[in-house]
């Protein structure tokens, strides 16, 4: 699940193997094996991609589903706009 589930992040931020290894200061090889099940990184490694995605270990790890988004520093205007973002996103996947 972590490989899984690194890769998909990672693509979605649109980086590839290098870039996001640069990013986290280990080589392109180590992400690989990380995505391929390979090898799991150290847990202060983990951290770091955790926190380089804004997700929790747990997400990363597969123990939980849940994605949270940091609105820290936002209004409660701008929080509110994403919420109805996010409702209407969901509403317009559940009707297809």
């Amino acid at each position: 699940m972590f490989g899984k589930r690194i890769k998909e992040l990672r693509i979605a931020r649109g980086v590839n193997q290098v870039e996001f290894g640069k990013a986290l200061s280990v080589t392109k090889q180590s992400v690989s094996n990380w995505e391929n099940g390979n090898i799991l990184p150290s847990i202060d490694m983990l951290i770091k991609i955790a926190e380089s995605f804004s997700v929790s270990t747990d997400y990363l790890l597969g123990l939980s589903d849940k994605r949270y988004l940091d609105v820290s520093g936002l209004t409660e205007k701008q929080i509110s706009n994403i919420q109805n973002l996010v409702d209407d996103i969901r509403s317009t996947s559940e009707n297809r």
